[in-house]
């Protein structure tokens, strides 16, 4: 079974970082394009970022965190991690991350190609 786990959500100051990890058991993460989305009390699911599978080299962030969030594999550990930097108030939810069985291909707006993922991660943002 493919599972993923997701880690390193908690309390962050505004303007502060986080980096999130995604962790794969039983299977190497570079076989998949991962993605990343997240879910806010009274908001839709935004889809934030994804990474494709090590066959290709596409990336995709949504406008609301390019320029702040960076993705990226560590093949050795097996991970997927999103580093988040200058967190405000559009930024608080649980995060999951997931296989995108579209290779990153669409923007997420209205899609959610997602095979499988994770329980998520809280990430709160307070003073």
């Amino acid at each position: 079974q493919v599972q993923l786990v997701e880690s390193g959500g908690g309390l962050v100051q505004p303007g502060g970082s986080l980096r999130l990890s995604c962790a794969g058991s039983g299977f190497s993460l570079d076989d998949y394009a991962i993605g990343w989305f997240r879910q806010a009390p009274g908001k839709e699911r935004e889809g934030v970022s994804c990474i494709s599978s090590r066959e290709h080299s596409r990336m995709f962030y949504a406008d609301s965190v390019k320029g702040r969030f960076a993705i990226s594999r560590d093949t050795a550990k097996n991970l997927v991690y999103l580093q988040m930097n200058n967190l405000g108030p559009d930024d608080p939810a649980v995060y999951h991350c997931g296989t995108d069985v579209l290779e990153c291909r669409s923007n997420y707006r209205g899609i959610h190609p997602f095979g499988s993922w994770g329980q998520g991660t809280q990430v709160t943002v307070s003073s």
